[in-house]
Protein backbone atom coordinates (compact mmCIF):
# COMPACT_ATOMS: atom_id res chain seq x y z
CA UNK A 1 0.00 0.00 0.00
CA UNK A 2 1.52 3.72 -0.83
CA UNK A 3 1.67 6.16 1.88
CA UNK A 4 1.05 9.75 1.15
CA UNK A 5 2.41 13.07 2.92
CA UNK A 6 -0.57 14.52 5.06
CA UNK A 7 -1.26 18.38 4.77
CA UNK A 8 0.68 19.01 7.92
CA UNK A 9 3.91 17.43 6.27
CA UNK A 10 3.85 19.53 3.18
CA UNK A 11 3.62 22.67 5.33
CA UNK A 12 6.77 21.13 7.08
CA UNK A 13 8.62 21.39 3.83
CA UNK A 14 7.64 24.91 3.21
CA UNK A 15 10.89 26.91 2.28
CA UNK A 16 12.79 23.32 1.65
CA UNK A 17 14.81 23.31 -1.20
CA UNK A 18 12.77 21.76 -3.90
CA UNK A 19 15.32 18.99 -4.66
CA UNK A 20 15.21 17.86 -1.01
CA UNK A 21 11.23 18.27 -1.15
CA UNK A 22 11.01 15.73 -4.40
CA UNK A 23 12.89 13.42 -2.89
CA UNK A 24 10.71 13.18 -0.12
CA UNK A 25 7.73 13.09 -2.01
CA UNK A 26 9.23 9.94 -4.02
CA UNK A 27 10.28 8.44 -0.86
CA UNK A 28 7.16 8.51 0.23
CA UNK A 29 5.63 6.45 -2.55
CA UNK A 30 8.41 3.62 -2.28
CA UNK A 31 8.61 3.21 1.54
CA UNK A 32 7.66 0.17 3.35
CA UNK A 33 7.60 2.25 6.22
CA UNK A 34 4.91 5.53 6.97
CA UNK A 35 6.28 8.60 8.13
CA UNK A 36 5.68 12.46 8.39
CA UNK A 37 8.02 15.49 8.05
CA UNK A 38 8.10 16.92 11.28
CA UNK A 39 10.82 19.37 10.98
CA UNK A 40 11.97 21.46 7.80
CA UNK A 41 12.81 24.89 8.08
CA UNK A 42 14.47 25.69 12.19
CA UNK A 43 14.36 29.12 13.36
CA UNK A 44 17.90 29.92 14.93
CA UNK A 45 16.00 30.47 18.57
CA UNK A 46 15.09 26.24 17.89
CA UNK A 47 18.62 25.46 16.86
CA UNK A 48 20.18 26.93 19.64
CA UNK A 49 17.89 25.58 21.81
CA UNK A 50 18.44 21.89 20.60
CA UNK A 51 22.24 22.78 20.33
CA UNK A 52 22.25 23.98 23.85
CA UNK A 53 20.27 20.52 24.93
CA UNK A 54 22.82 18.15 22.89
CA UNK A 55 20.22 17.06 20.59
CA UNK A 56 22.31 19.06 17.90
CA UNK A 57 25.72 19.19 17.48
CA UNK A 58 25.79 21.95 15.54
CA UNK A 59 24.92 25.49 15.13
CA UNK A 60 25.35 25.55 11.58
CA UNK A 61 22.64 23.15 11.10
CA UNK A 62 21.10 22.73 7.36
CA UNK A 63 17.41 23.75 8.97
CA UNK A 64 18.58 26.78 8.87
CA UNK A 65 18.02 28.89 5.76
CA UNK A 66 20.83 28.85 3.97
CA UNK A 67 22.29 31.56 1.17
CA UNK A 68 19.70 30.33 -1.61
CA UNK A 69 16.92 31.27 1.10
CA UNK A 70 15.90 27.45 1.21
CA UNK A 71 16.58 24.96 4.24
CA UNK A 72 18.60 22.24 3.12
CA UNK A 73 17.09 19.53 6.13
CA UNK A 74 14.31 17.61 7.10
CA UNK A 75 13.32 15.22 10.24
CA UNK A 76 10.65 11.91 9.54
CA UNK A 77 8.87 10.69 12.19
CA UNK A 78 8.16 7.22 11.00
CA UNK A 79 4.71 5.68 11.92
CA UNK A 80 3.86 2.32 12.58
CA UNK A 81 -0.06 1.49 12.70
CA UNK A 82 -0.31 5.32 13.28
CA UNK A 83 1.51 5.70 16.08
CA UNK A 84 5.02 7.57 15.73
CA UNK A 85 8.59 5.04 16.40
CA UNK A 86 11.48 5.76 17.42
CA UNK A 87 12.75 2.45 16.44
CA UNK A 88 16.06 3.24 14.59
CA UNK A 89 15.44 0.02 12.35
CA UNK A 90 12.73 1.45 10.65
CA UNK A 91 14.63 4.56 9.97
CA UNK A 92 17.08 2.14 8.11
CA UNK A 93 14.26 1.35 6.03
CA UNK A 94 13.01 4.95 5.11
CA UNK A 95 16.64 6.09 4.95
CA UNK A 96 16.45 3.22 2.03
CA UNK A 97 13.71 4.64 0.42
CA UNK A 98 15.31 8.11 0.55
CA UNK A 99 18.38 6.85 -1.44
CA UNK A 100 16.62 5.04 -3.76
CA UNK A 101 14.35 8.72 -4.40
CA UNK A 102 17.36 10.64 -4.17
CA UNK A 103 19.03 8.34 -6.86
CA UNK A 104 15.28 8.82 -9.13
CA UNK A 105 15.89 12.54 -8.25
CA UNK A 106 19.27 13.04 -8.74
CA UNK A 107 19.96 14.69 -5.30
CA UNK A 108 22.87 14.18 -3.37
CA UNK A 109 21.73 13.47 0.43
CA UNK A 110 23.27 12.78 3.28
CA UNK A 111 21.45 10.72 6.40
CA UNK A 112 22.48 11.61 9.88
CA UNK A 113 22.82 8.15 11.09
CA UNK A 114 25.67 7.91 8.78
CA UNK A 115 27.76 10.91 8.47
CA UNK A 116 30.63 9.60 7.48
CA UNK A 117 29.18 9.52 3.75
CA UNK A 118 28.17 12.83 1.62
CA UNK A 119 26.29 11.33 -0.87
CA UNK A 120 24.03 8.18 -0.06
CA UNK A 121 23.66 7.34 -3.20
CA UNK A 122 27.26 6.14 -3.63
CA UNK A 123 27.17 3.79 -0.96
CA UNK A 124 26.81 0.25 -2.26
CA UNK A 125 25.15 -1.43 0.82
CA UNK A 126 21.78 -0.92 3.02
CA UNK A 127 21.46 2.14 5.14
CA UNK A 128 21.62 -0.28 8.01
CA UNK A 129 25.33 -0.95 6.64
CA UNK A 130 26.05 2.27 6.23
CA UNK A 131 25.20 3.47 10.23
CA UNK A 132 26.83 0.15 11.84
CA UNK A 133 30.21 1.98 9.28
CA UNK A 134 29.59 4.97 10.92
CA UNK A 135 29.46 3.40 14.38
CA UNK A 136 32.59 1.40 13.73
CA UNK A 137 34.47 4.47 12.61
CA UNK A 138 33.65 6.42 15.22
CA UNK A 139 33.99 3.90 17.75
CA UNK A 140 37.47 3.45 16.37
CA UNK A 141 38.16 7.02 16.70
CA UNK A 142 37.20 6.33 20.83
CA UNK A 143 34.41 9.18 19.99
CA UNK A 144 30.62 8.27 20.53
CA UNK A 145 28.52 8.25 17.49
CA UNK A 146 25.41 10.65 17.12
CA UNK A 147 22.79 9.13 15.52
CA UNK A 148 19.88 11.33 14.34
CA UNK A 149 17.92 8.04 11.87
CA UNK A 150 15.14 11.01 11.40
CA UNK A 151 17.86 13.47 9.38
CA UNK A 152 18.36 13.99 5.98
CA UNK A 153 19.80 16.95 4.44
CA UNK A 154 20.89 17.71 0.93
CA UNK A 155 24.28 18.17 0.62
Amino acid sequence: MPFKLSQRSFQKLVDVHEDLVETVKRAIELTKIDFGVIYGVRSLAEQEKLFNSGRSQTMKSKHLIQEDGKAHAVDLMAYQDGEPCWEIQVYDEIADAMKEAAVRTDTKIRWGAAWQIDDLRDFAGTAEDAMNQYIDLRRSQGRRPFIDGPHFEKN
